[in-house]
């Protein structure tokens, strides 16, 4: 094990309960076993015992203070002098009295102004992106067939030409989506760079600036998709989505930093103290589960990512999942962030009766802002009740938006407190807990973050199962036997439709494709220099 003695070894195998042996098989694994005994002192020490589940007391409404709604008009109004400060201090040439609107001593920005803002504010931000899953679970076949037996039926051709082409792969190099003609996509890693080239190139094109430095693209791998990603990565310099991008803006978004994720150890079941290492899986002596510790890991791992970006000159960071094809930089989120100079933004699409399974954003016991999980924070007929009052619920994208001034300020703090979940998992490998981290729960470590509400079908188009991924690619849709219902909850027509009508919006403006007969094809330079302003 780096870094450690035969005598620090014996320690750690001490503390994990554990025999050297299985200590040097767990390290072989990938699990992060300091990590694993620190989490499993804590908890037997009772530092965990006042993780407390979120308790909610109310719904927030839309203020336009703290929660914005974004999804139609926006103005944002504030003193002169505070937004130049505001902005001066990201170290940037940029003058806001020729993009805003001076109205005696305040200065107010529309959304053109706003998107102006942002894209100016593009050499001191860094798009990042939750990089390490496994497609495993993803085109599983039980799974999917258990999501719609009728609809698994009619997607059964793709779906196995689909599962074939995932089958152990990092789900980020996998197809994005298919063509209308079945032709598998690009990748959801492609997409994103694409994206991400497509604003360099309107940076550009904006300021006249020729600027090869930015944007900057970071990532969070796994220890077990790590090289695979990589390997992809530099293939994709090559990519008939990238390259010319790439050769005309003169950044080569391949280059990605990259923080790795470890996995952790399962635990034992249940409450009770001692707890310890589960060693039974599949009822085998000495054998162990390998777990990923949640996104929310992703302040351990990038902490020298973020640390570096931040010596860098970079100011915010974005981060998001790989599988929301939703996800893409927007200038128009950033530039109210910088604006009021807050700690963080995140998005929250208002509530669709689809949207069951998730979080909703929530005032906590504590009278602070949070994401409660329907079902276990609170209950759906809450939901319900307050949808019914003419409440807009807003439901969690996993996107989030951070000053790095505050994230790298606070690194520790957030890592120590933000809350470790213990889950009780019943298996074909046995009954166990795994300790997880959930990103979006440092929303209430955070004082006056902003929210943003968004469209669910611009900005969170996202797959857990390759069946939703079929949907959203309008696969079907025109079979008669496509599952219908009377009951919106129920009518997966009615919910493919506007995943499809949201993909074909994405792919025809921030993704910079064009329908040729039935399969998306980039747009060429010239082509987009044509519709350029």
């Amino acid at each position: 094990m780096s870094g450690l003695n035969g005598r620090a070894w014996a320690e750690l195998a001490e503390t994990l309960g554990i025999s050297p042996e299985l200590v040097r098989r767990m390290e072989e694994e990938g699990i992060d076993l300091l990590r694993t005994a620190e989490i499993l002192t804590k908890y037997n020490q009772g530092a965990y015992d006042h993780t407390e589940p979120v308790v909610v007391r109310g719904l927030p409404e839309v203020d336009g203070e703290q929660v914005l709604d974004l999804t139609g008009e926006i103005t944002i109004r504030l003193g002169l002098a505070e937004a130049k400060r505001n902005i001066g201090r990201l170290g940037l040439e940029v003058d806001i009295t020729g993009i805003g609107r001076v109205e005696g001593e305040e200065i107010v920005f529309d959304r053109s102004a706003l998107t102006r803002l942002g894209v100016e504010l593009y050499p001191v931000t860094a798009y990042g992106v939750l990089n390490g899953g496994s497609a495993s679970s993803y085109a599983d076949y039980k799974r999917n067939r258990d999501f719609n037996a009728d609809l698994f039926a009619i997607y059964t051709p793709e779906f196995k030409v689909m599962a074939e082409i995932c089958k152990g792969k990092a789900k980020g190099i996998t197809p994005a989506f298919l063509n209308p003609n079945g032709q598998p996509g690009p990748s959801f890693m492609e997409l994103k760079m694409r994206a991400l080239l497509l604003e360099a190139l309107r940076y550009q094109w904006l300021t006249g600036r020729k600027t090869t430095a930015f944007p900057l693209l970071f990532q969070m791998t796994s220890v077990y998709n790590n090289s695979e990603i990589q390997q992809a990565l530099e293939g994709y310099k090559e990519s008939p989505v990238l390259k010319e991008l790439i050769t005309a803006t003169g950044v080569d978004v391949t280059e990605a930093k990259t923080g790795i994720q470890p996995m952790l150890a399962a635990f034992s079941p249940g409450a009770e103290k001692p707890k310890t290492l589960f060693t039974r899986a599949f009822g085998r002596e000495n054998s162990f589960l390998p777990m990923p510790g949640g996104h929310g890991q992703n302040f351990l791992v990038l902490r020298g990512v973020y640390q570096e970006l931040l010596s860098q000159g970079i100011k915010y960071v974005s981060l998001g999942n790989v599988d929301n094809l939703g996800y893409t930089l927007d200038p128009v989120p950033l530039a109210i962030t910088a604006l009021l100079n807050r700690p963080g933004g995140f998005e929250f699409c208002f509530k669709t009766v689809v949207d069951v399974k998730g979080g909703i954003l929530v005032i906590d016991q504590h009278n602070r802002l949070n994401c409660a999980d329907i079902g276990p924070a609170i209950s759906r007929e809450e939901v319900l009740k307050a949808e019914k009052t003419g409440k807009k619920i807003l439901f969690n994208c996993a996107i989030g938006l951070f000053s790095l001034d505050y994230l790298v300020s606070n690194l520790d703090r957030i890592i120590d407190r933000l809350p470790m979940r213990f889950s009780e998992q019943n298996k074909d490998a046995g009954c166990y807990s795994q300790a997880e981290q959930v990103t979006w729960e440092i929303i209430a470590l955070m004082e006056n973050p902003l929210i943003f509400g968004v469209d669910k079908y611009h900005r969170f188009l996202a797959a857990k199962l390759l069946v939703e991924s079929l949907m959203t690619s309008g696969i079907a849709l025109n079979d008669p036997r496509f599952p219908t219902d009377t009951d919106p909850e129920k009518d997966l027509k009615a919910v493919a439709i506007n995943l499809h009508k949201g993909l074909t919006m994405k792919l025809a403006t921030v993704y910079g494709m064009e329908l040729a007969g039935d399969v998306w094809r980039p747009k060429t330079l010239a082509e987009l220099e044509k519709t350029r302003g």
